[in-house]
């Protein structure tokens, strides 16, 4: 029996304490690893490489604008006081709901908040986005 791939379309984003509602799209959510090269003195051919600091991408979160403050609010929270870190857990659903794949990000903080584009002569959705930084990333699924 050929099994097939998910579609990315249909996922569910949580963040403890707060009420995020449903985000039209996720991105940037990524690990990388820098490489080091090393080269001992009397080395004469290509250099060790070896791992150096592990980075990780910010996250955009994009959702229609709604009676919800709850994003903003968190930003703001971090503006006028002490910033609140949270975790973020991104899961993938089948076609049923049911989890297939998920992403747990670690001491999550929004560090940057884009109210919509505005314009009379559209008919779009007002799109509010947040910028996330964060500090890991686990794959739990």
């Amino acid at each position: 029996m050929a099994t097939y791939p998910y579609g990315k379309f249909r996922y569910k984003v949580e963040i403890d304490g707060i009420d995020a509602c449903s985000f039209s799209e996720v991105t940037g959510f990524d690990a990388s690893i820098d490489v080091m090269e090393y080269r001992e003195g009397d080395m004469v051919q290509t250099p060790m490489k070896i791992p150096g600091l592990k980075k990780y991408g910010n996250i955009t979160l994009k959702k229609g604008l709604a009676d919800s403050r709850a994003l903003y609010d968190w930003l703001n929270d971090g503006v006028t006081g002490e910033v609140t870190r949270k975790t973020i857990t991104i899961t993938l659903l089948d076609a049923t709901e049911s989890p297939v794949a998920s992403w747990r990000v670690i001491n999550a903080w929004p560090i940057k908040y884009t109210a919509p584009d505005f314009n009379a002569t559209s008919s779009e959705v007002a799109v509010e986005t947040l910028e996330i930084a964060h500090e890991g990333m686990t794959r739990e699924q």
